[in-house]
């Protein structure tokens, strides 16, 4: 099948996609604390934005508390900066070269609110799935034009990329509803 499509590779990019929401679920907070929430995150640092994991230790001391303890003193209001302006609805605590983060309570409208980015997050990754199968599907075609597959050959591996489509996109679901239970979990 070298005058097909590479199978292994469009897998490995629709997987791609996969492990990219799995890592944007992770930093959707659900009630815990999770050194993961403060991912997207970045921080101002000498002169360049720098995610805070490369400034600051992050640990989870207590289930509803995030402990951040940045390395060079001076960043400390940088980073202070960074998670209030981060739209997570953090209000850190400093506490010299620590920053101290308590977890509230999720209200109702946050959680319907955290459910929507979830969806959002699930919708980027549909559509990453999406662009991989029209790599495919035109490679496919092109292939046939130049008389490399027959029209048998291009209809069984269009069918063979739609399923990994499909299945993809089905993994997507699961993990999202998966997320929106944990979410709405009172």
């Amino acid at each position: 099948m070298s005058d097909g499509v590479d199978f292994k590779d469009l897998q490995r990019r629709m997987d791609g996609a996969v492990s990219a929401f799995k890592h944007d679920l992770g930093s959707l907070r659900t009630g815990r604390a999770s050194a993961n929430l403060l991912d997207p995150i970045q921080v101002e640092a000498y002169g360049s934005p720098m995610p805070i994991n490369q400034v600051a230790t992050i640990t989870v001391p207590e289930p509803r508390m995030i402990s951040v303890s940045v390395w060079d003193k001076s960043m400390v209001q940088a980073v202070d900066r960074a998670i209030r302006e981060s739209n997570l609805g953090f209000n850190p605590i400093v506490d010299g070269s620590t920053l101290r983060i308590p977890l509230p309570e999720l209200n109702e409208e946050r959680r319907k609110e955290l459910a929507k980015i979830a969806h959002q997050y699930a919708e980027n990754a549909r559509v990453a799935a999406r662009h991989v199968r029209r790599d495919g599907m035109e490679h496919l075609k092109k292939a046939e034009k130049d008389s490399a597959i027959s029209q048998d050959e291009l209809r069984s591996q269009s069918e063979r990329v739609q399923k990994m489509t499909d299945d993809t996109i089905a993994t997507i679901d699961k993990l999202l509803a998966e997320k929106e239970a944990e979410i709405m979990q009172v």
